[in-house]
């Protein structure tokens, strides 16, 4: 998915000076953001003041829509470097084609995962015809210095390893929870668990105290570490937890991202993720001028053209402002 804002703000993220190095309990409210003609998103990260969660760089949360009548999501061809994209589906369908020639309908808890590497370009449109209801998230990881060159590729997993407890259900996005590991390639150490808790459901998730934690809430009414959390907000929950107490007062549903604070120092801009002023400002030219990021063909429409950079020269620095 990409970052449709036409006054994209420059976001500085990643060291870890800002980390929160004890469990704390951090509600994050979402900016809601036009995505396209028909779907407006909930943009969690990143947020005023909380910039990362691991390598987790960049969350937003669309849905329920009631797309019945509505073209749906509509995101024309765009470029990407230095980060993955993950699509997860609570509801409907998302036709993802990107420049190296993948062509995937992802639907309801199937995995996503583009790596951009050095250079992608993909779209993203609701099939036609297309499920009445659309609702799910859109997140980023940050790629580490050490791979962020890598050559662009797509994967789609249909099916990924759960752990169960009473109440629960937990799907294994990304890395490891519980001693289940997703197939999903990764480049730094981190996790992301789609949790589906039944209504009454009160349990304890273990978790790694190296770790800092988030969770988005998808859907329902829950309570995590003594917390409500509402659909479209975010638990920011920092450092140093072994586990973590989930209770649902109706059937709920929420999204547990996770990792090692992410030490290198970022970039990120519209749909780039850098480590230097120069390295943006050529992204944005090779895209303008057609080059580096490919094709993305059958797509029907035109490419999104890229927003101006700033004038003021872009600086990595920490994970705040």
């Amino acid at each position: 998915m990409s970052n449709l804002d036409r006054q994209a703000a420059l976001t500085v993220c990643g060291g870890r000076g800002f980390v929160v190095a004890e469990p704390v309990r951090e509600l994050l409210s979402p900016r809601r953001v036009q995505l396209g003609e028909s779907t407006e998103v909930r943009r969690l990260l990143p947020n005023l003041g909380r910039r990362m969660v691991g390598a987790w760089a960049f969350v937003d949360h669309y849905g329920p829509d009631d797309i019945a009548d509505e073209p749906g999501m509509q995101v024309p061809p765009h470029p990407h470097m230095g980060l993955q994209t993950v699509s997860w589906l609570h509801e409907g369908e998302v036709l993802h084609r990107d420049s190296t020639g993948s062509l995937q309908t992802i639907r309801p808890r199937e995995l996503g995962l583009m790596t951009s590497g050095r250079a992608i370009s993909h779209s993203e449109e609701s099939p036609r015809p297309h499920a009445r209801f659309l609702h799910g998230a859109q997140l980023w990881v940050a790629l580490p210095d050490t791979h962020r060159h890598v050559e662009p590729h797509f994967q789609h997993h249909a099916e990924l390893p759960q752990v169960t407890a009473p109440g629960l259900t937990a799907t294994v996005i990304l890395g490891t929870l519980d001693g289940a590991t997703s197939p999903g390639t990764t480049y730094t150490p981190l996790v992301g668990a789609d949790l589906a808790l039944t209504a009454g459901a009160e349990t304890n998730l273990p978790l790694d105290p190296d770790f800092e934690y988030a969770v988005l809430a998808m859907s329902g009414e829950a309570h995590v570490d003594g917390v409500p959390v509402l659909p479209g907000s975010m638990l920011y929950l920092g450092c140093g937890r072994t586990e973590l107490p989930l209770r649902a007062l109706s059937d709920a549903g929420l999204m547990l991202l996770g990792g090692e604070p992410f030490e290198e120092e970022l970039v990120m801009w519209w749909n780039f993720v850098g480590r230097t002023d120069e390295e943006i400002r050529q992204a944005r030219e090779d895209w303008a001028t057609g080059s580096r990021f490919g094709e993305v063909k059958g797509y029907d429409g035109d490419r999104l053209d890229a927003p101006e950079v700033p004038a003021t020269q872009l600086k990595a620095r920490g994970r705040v402002r």
